[in-house]
């Protein structure tokens, strides 16, 4: 399993590397991950991951060729295989197809570059040019970033484990967000169990400011796809079948080992019809 944790803005330094070191032990699930961390020390950013080399994010950081540019990256892409040839045409090394990929889609993009991603991820990019970081997740917000604000700065991780073991003011349960819990099954309104803990909103993309303004844009609401006009039954299957033979592909080359939930459903027998 993949994560990143950090601390973003006003937080001493030496205070920042120490919580970092805490932060990332309870997100070290599996002895075969790698973890470590970065620092940049004139921006008030210091940040840490757990990462497995054969994963998507891939050893970590990634930088872009002069290192102005700089990513850790948690979860799975399955997009960046299909702009390899086209980053390489403009003059960009892609030795791999991981993580470090979406460095050069940025330098060609900018922050845009978010928006044709396929994947669960969550990521946080620096731009050293721009004197900026700019924290991001999935459209559905599948790689789960939970994060705290105090007037020292920004605490964020893939795990509130992370958040807890260096805020123990924060190990109070939030009792509206237990009683959602027991009624709907979840917490809503990207609230958590606790109090003081948020979750960042999915399609969200943070942009923090050197002067510690943050602005905290969404780059995909659901409503985009909802809003759009339905197909009739002659196109729709024409579309599907398409959209299949396009993109079920690329979820099936993995250097690591492939798996599919079985429900004997017609989804799971029309994937496999598509895979096969």
């Amino acid at each position: 399993m993949t994560g990143i944790t950090g601390i973003i803005q006003t937080v001493p330094a030496a205070r920042r590397d120490d919580c970092i070191q805490s932060m990332i032990q309870p997100m070290c699930h599996d002895p075969a991950c790698e973890s470590g961390h970065c620092a940049f020390e004139q921006r008030g950013i210091s940040i840490g991951w757990v990462s497995s080399p054969q994963s998507f994010a891939g050893p970590l950081p990634v930088w872009n060729e002069n290192r102005t540019v700089c990513l850790i990256f948690a979860g799975e892409e399955f997009s960046a295989c299909d702009q390899v040839a086209e980053l390489k045409q403009k003059g960009h090394a892609c030795p791999r197809v991981d993580s470090s990929v979406l460095v050069h889609l940025y330098e060609e993009h900018g922050p845009k570059f978010v928006e044709d991603l396929n994947g669960w991820f969550s990521g946080l990019l620096v731009d050293l040019r721009a004197d900026k970081a700019i924290l991001f997740n999935d459209r559905y917000g599948f790689g789960r970033v939970y994060f705290h604000e105090s007037p020292d700065g920004l605490y964020f991780s893939s795990e509130a484990k992370s958040l807890l073991a260096v805020l123990p003011a924060l190990r109070r349960i939030d009792q509206r967000g237990l009683a959602e819990f027991f009624s709907v099954g979840c917490v809503l309104q990207n609230r958590t169990l606790f109090e003081g803990i948020s979750l960042l909103p999915p399609g969200s993309l943070w942009t923090f400011q050197r002067d510690g303004r943050i602005d905290r844009r969404r780059y995909f609401s659901p409503a985009t796809w909802e809003q759009q006009e339905p197909l009739g039954a002659a196109e729709y299957g024409v579309r599907l079948r398409e959209v299949f033979g396009r993109i079920v592909p690329r979820y099936l080359r993995s250097s690591e080992q492939v798996a599919m939930s079985l429900t004997g459903g017609l989804d799971s027998r029309t994937v496999l019809a598509w895979a096969r």
